[in-house]
């Protein structure tokens, strides 16, 4: 597998995920195109954004959030890793801080209400 300018525990956790998914390198089709917005000359001068798609499921992702090339190519693979667990029904790490976010709200509201009870 491909490692990326990333920690090697990054590529590891990448890894796994695509593994456990059923995700090969083989099925995703990858291009480079100029990135645009902020960066200057180098950006109009280098292919940094990535463009990957997945063929089995058809997912397009195209990543120009930082000016490497390695990383924006390790974004847009973890981004196809979410998309991917979202459609197969897999509570994803951001699923699950919102679902915490509004059991946080939905206590505090609960404690709300009772201090402002009247009797």
């Amino acid at each position: 597998m491909i490692t990326f300018a990333v920690s090697e525990e990054k590529n590891k956790w990448l890894r796994d995920k695509m593994e456990a998914l059923g995700i090969l390198e083989k099925d995703i089709e990858e291009k480079f195109i100029r990135s645009s917005g902020k960066g200057g000359q180098k950006v109009n001068k280098t292919a940094t954004c990535v463009y990957i798609k997945h063929i089995p499921t058809g997912i397009e992702i195209k990543c120009m959030k930082d000016r490497s090339q390695s990383i924006n190519r390790f974004l847009a693979r973890r981004e196809l890793v979410e998309r991917i667990e979202k459609l197969s029904g897999i509570k994803t790490g951001s699923d699950i801080k919102r679902e915490k976010i509004r059991k946080q709200k939905a206590k505090k509201q609960k404690r709300a209400n009772q201090k402002h009870q009247t009797f």
